[in-house]
């Protein structure tokens, strides 16, 4: 069986000899290569893969040009619904001169694909652009030096429209770029040519469809879990009641007799079955016994036990003298803000789809990291990473959630061991109790006023959550931050009783949560406005830029907190883009129901390539935050994730939803930033300060449920 075609765009399923033909070196080079430098692997020597990767400086490893003059780009990144295509196809047709409409796109296939080390971080136009904007101008410069030489006329003088290069004095003479090529790679190479300016765009900055449209509105859209293949046996895996279980016992007789087949791999027990719902039933027979783990924490102690368990404070800025900080500040405000454990909850579950033969593994699989995981499954089964394909058709969500994809090394090893292809799909309760969460943590903030209501302290702790933009922005005189445990690691046995991860801007929800909160307690504090009091502390142009752009397009009216109009504000940075947020709720003090009415957005993102596909991004990233700051909690008890589905797990309804207003600022001298996670960052502290207008009630734990906004209503 060859590895099917990938998203229709004329690469037909190639065998990996026939690849390397085509791709020939640009598939693997050493990290850390001058772009426009020479290559360091010869037309001739075989493609392989060092230690370490980088982006290669082969064009042809990022664009084909087939003979009809379609051009089919190329990317590590993956299709996870923020429409990655489409800017990259935007980005490939303006350098390139040609129709957008003429791009195909190719992500996440090992095989066709340049290695990228995943698809998270709002990277994708940020580190990825520079690259295939590279590519593109490089690849245009050659193709009119090919022209050049064909038309008989100087190369400065042609022009390029559409993938067709004329001669403007000949008006006659023209050859496409599907005739200079012929489908072949582009084997010349120019150094040092320099990409389009941004004053010459045309396509890049203005809306485009997405790619991705017409196959979703329409069902052709195919996910891991979509892939049939001949024999295709469907897994079902025997899981722990408990983070910690052990197996002790496990009787799959009955399962074996009612004709399912049982593979028992150390601690990996499955039953598997060409028809589901017969692996379902026969599943459904087996007996297991395990060792429940000793009673250890649950979702109401476990910030107690953060602070008792974390390893010791790191670093995180700081700046002056603290004891100077203390004489200066002639009021001390202290508080201490929590976050609970937060679900990624995509609409896909972890899915895939693996198929063995003649010692190569094909891996169809939903992740953000397609070459990781390729290296992850060649671990499992004993292979070369030659050896395995990884290709990631659309993924339905991630959220940081499918950077690591344990489902496709549960499907490789099965495979092997049945000699069959499998597919596991992992149902609702599975996706709960293996996610990695975000973690859980405490932020405590210490902050002073001078007696003219100026800061002059700002003392923050912040555990488990990690130290991204912890660190305020804010000009204070004398400032400490420090951090324990958080996200990407570092966090001691136990201190966290399941994983934990990368959830949509990680670390900088919590620490723009307890920072814009605790802006808002000092501005009450000093009598002073909250927009007024932040932009007295600014002097960062783009900060203030975007502060004063969402509150005239909001209609901001200076008042002290609590005004009773239910309005509120907050700002912050995410790899170094900005954004700023101001919301207007309705709060039920009888019921503890927050209605948010309206949201006003604005984002500095630098140059935005596609506006539509931002504005998307924005309203995705406010739409998710309602989740976060309103309801979105893990519950679990000794290690048991309780929450199984969206009756317990509540995610925002479209019931939810206000009036959102965006504004992208206009910044093309920035190189873009990214708008997928940036405008997420703010929506529990402008929640809360809202909430806090509207009631005179200050919620300091996320999220901010029913229950927690009349408790703090009552004490009020």
């Amino acid at each position: 069986m060859k590895p099917v075609d990938c998203l229709e765009n004329g690469v037909q399923g190639l065998t990996r000899r026939e690849l390397l033909t085509w791709a020939g070196p640009g598939l693997f080079l050493l990290f850390g290569a001058d772009w426009f430098g020479n290559d360091p692997l010869s037309a001739q020597e075989p493609a392989r893969l060092p230690a370490r990767q980088g982006y290669p400086t082969d064009i042809n490893a990022y664009l084909k040009i087939g003979p009809d003059g379609r051009v089919t780009c190329f990317s590590g990144k993956v299709e996870l619904g923020q429409g990655c295509m489409t800017v990259l196809a935007q980005i490939l047709a303006e350098e390139l001169d040609v129709a957008y409409a003429s791009v195909d796109v190719v992500l996440g296939d090992t095989d066709l694909c340049p290695y990228d080390m995943g698809t998270f971080g709002s990277m994708n136009v940020r580190n990825f652009g520079p690259a295939l904007r590279g590519a593109g101008a490089q690849a245009k410069a050659i193709l009119l030096q090919m022209a050049a030489e064909q038309l008989q006329a100087p190369a400065d003088r042609l022009q390029v429209k559409g993938g067709v290069v004329t001669d403007p004095s000949t008006p006659g003479k023209s050859v496409t770029y599907g005739q200079l090529v012929q489908g072949k790679r582009i084997e010349r190479h120019i150094e040092g040519v320099a990409p389009k300016p941004v004053t010459a765009y045309t396509i890049v900055g203005k809306p485009a469809p997405r790619k991705d449209a017409i196959d979703k509105v329409t069902g052709k859209a195919h996910y891991a879990g979509d892939v049939l293949l001949p024999g295709l046996l469907h897994a079902r895996l025997v899981r722990p009641p408990a983070h910690g279980a052990k197996l002790k016992d496990v009787d799959t007789t009955a399962a074996e007799k009612a004709g399912a087949r049982v593979v028992r791999e150390g601690d990996m027990v499955a039953v598997l079955h060409e028809r589901p719902d017969l692996a379902d039933r026969a599943f459904g027979l087996v007996k297991a016994q395990f060792e429940l783990p000793q009673p250890t924490v649950d979702d109401k102690t476990i910030f107690g036990h953060l602070l008792k368990t974390a390893p010791p404070f790191q670093n995180a800025g700081a700046s002056g003298d603290m004891a100077e900080g203390e004489k200066a500040s002639s009021a001390i405000v202290e508080e201490t803000y929590l976050n609970s454990y937060v679900a990624h909850a995509p609409m896909e579950t972890h899915s895939a789809t693996v198929s063995i033969e003649n010692g190569e593994a094909t891996v169809w699989a939903g992740t953000q990291a397609p070459f990781s995981l390729r290296q992850q499954i060649a671990q499992a089964l004993g292979f070369t990473p030659q050896s395995v394909r990884v290709i990631t058709s659309y993924v339905g969500g991630g959220f940081g959630g499918k950077s690591s994809a344990q489902q496709a090394v549960e499907a490789a090893r099965l495979a092997k061991a049945t000699g069959k292809p499998v597919q596991v799909v992992w149902n609702r309760a599975e996706e709960f109790f293996y996610d990695s969460f975000r973690p859980a943590a405490v932020v405590k903030i210490r902050a002073g006023l001078t007696p003219a209501g100026k800061l002059a302290l700002w003392d923050s702790q912040v555990v488990g959550a990690g130290e991204r933009e912890a660190k305020p922005y804010y000009d204070i005189p004398t400032q400490r931050t420090v951090s324990a445990g958080g996200w990407q690691g570092g966090n001691p046995a136990g201190m966290h009783p399941f994983a934990v991860g990368a959830w949509r801007a990680p670390s900088v929800n919590t620490n723009t949560f307890a920072r814009e909160s605790h802006m808002d307690i000092l501005a009450a504090k000093a009598g002073v406005d909250p927009l007024e009091f932040r932009l007295n502390h600014l002097s960062d142009a783009r900060m203030r830029r975007v502060l004063e752009a969402a509150a005239k397009q909001f209609g901001w009216k200076s008042a002290k907190a609590p005004s009773g109009r239910g309005v509120g504000i907050a700002c912050g940075v995410y790899s170094n883009a900005c954004v700023a947020t101001v919301a207007e709720v309705a709060v039920n003090r009888v019921t503890g129901h927050v209605q948010v009415k309206r949201v006003v957005s604005a984002v500095d993102v630098g140059m935005v390539v596609n506006p539509d596909g931002a504005r998307q991004q924005v309203e995705g990233s406010i739409s998710m935050g309602l989740g976060y700051a309103l309801t979105e909690e893990v519950h679990f008890k000794d290690g048991e994730v309780l929450d199984r589905n969206f009756d317990s797990y509540q995610i925002p309804r479209f019931s939810w939803m206000p009036k959102i207003e965006i504004i992208l600022i206009d910044n093309p001298a920035t190189p873009a930033l990214g708008a997928g996670e940036p405008p997420i960052i703010t929506m529990g502290a402008v929640i809360a300060n809202a909430i806090h207008d509207a009631a005179g009630a200050r919620v300091l734990q996320l999220p901010m449920t029913p229950a927690r906004i009349l408790e703090v209503l009552r004490k009020a």
